[in-house]
Formats: structure tokens, sequence, C-alpha cells
């Protein structure tokens, strides 16, 4: 599993990539992108979950990988942050990037951004109208993590794929 990982990380074999614009709707985009894959790649049973979990991971990446001004997100969406050709994440000015990768058994998803802080997965408040994002993507995948990049870190969901 943490070959999987590496795999996405690393962009080592087959994988998809979409950029997130910083802008609310993007959580939509980027939704209907993995959902669009998954059925490319027969993968039916998956689509409720990790449409979710993509949405959980997106909406965070944008509300917490950003600066204090502006819109959420907007200070990591800057010419350059993984436009150096040099770097293995892409060519793409966004900071933010969904991954899919597909092995045999697994699908591994992964929001990468610039910030290098730790997701923290908190207690839920169930009246609260934020604060569950991780313990959704806990409950509707097989694992989670996190990792450190060069330049910023990459937040995974791991899902059987039989």
């Amino acid at each position: 599993m943490d070959a999987a990982v590496r795999e996405l990380t690393e962009l080592r074999g087959a994988t998809v990539s979409y950029t997130v614009e910083p802008d609310p709707e993007s959580v939509t985009a980027a939704r209907h992108f993995a959902v669009s894959r998954l059925l490319e790649w027969r993968l039916p049973n998956l689509v409720d979950d990790v449409g979710l979990v993509v949405s959980e991971l997106v909406t965070n990446a944008l509300r917490h990988s950003g600066g204090t001004s502006g819109r959420p997100g907007d200070a990591v969406h800057h010419e350059g942050v993984y436009g150096d050709p040099a770097d293995p994440l892409g060519s793409a000015p966004s900071a933010i990037r969904l991954r899919l990768g597909l092995d045999t058994h697994w699908l591994l998803c992964g929001i990468l951004d610039a910030s290098r802080a730790a997701p923290r997965r908190r207690e839920p408040d169930y009246i609260a109208e934020t604060g569950r994002g991780l313990h959704l993507v806990e409950s509707f995948s097989a694992r989670w993590g996190w990792r450190t990049l060069p330049r910023g870190k990459v937040v995974w969901a791991l899902f059987h794929t039989a």
C-alpha cells in the first residue's frame, strides 16, 4: 500500500490528474472529473464514496491551504508553485491538484496542495456546519493519510476496487 501512495505522489504508473481552481465551484468540477474517470474505469460501485471523499478533500484544500486574505485557498494558487519543469508534480500553475491512481485491487485518490500543514481530524460536532470532512473521509475509504512533499503535501484516501 505504501507503494501505491508513492505511485500517486511520484507519478509512477498510470494516474490521472485534475487542476483545482481557487473557486468554490471547483469542488463540483473535481467530483465530476473523478466520477467520470471511475465510470471509464468501470468502477460504478465506487462513484458515491469517491465522489464524497473528493468533495471533502478539495474543500479542505481550498479552505486550509491558503492565506488569510481574499478567498480561502487563493494564496496557494499562483504561477510557479508546481510550474517548475523539474517539479515531478506537473506544470500546471495551480497548487491544488487531484490525482487518481488505479491498480488491480486499489484506487488511490489524492489532493496535492502547497501547504505543509498537517490535516487534523477532529471529533465531529454534528451541530456545527464544518469540521466533519476527515471523519467522512475515514468513514468512506479503506484508509487515509497524508505525506509531506518538497513543496507541500498530499492527503490521500485508498479504496478497494473489488
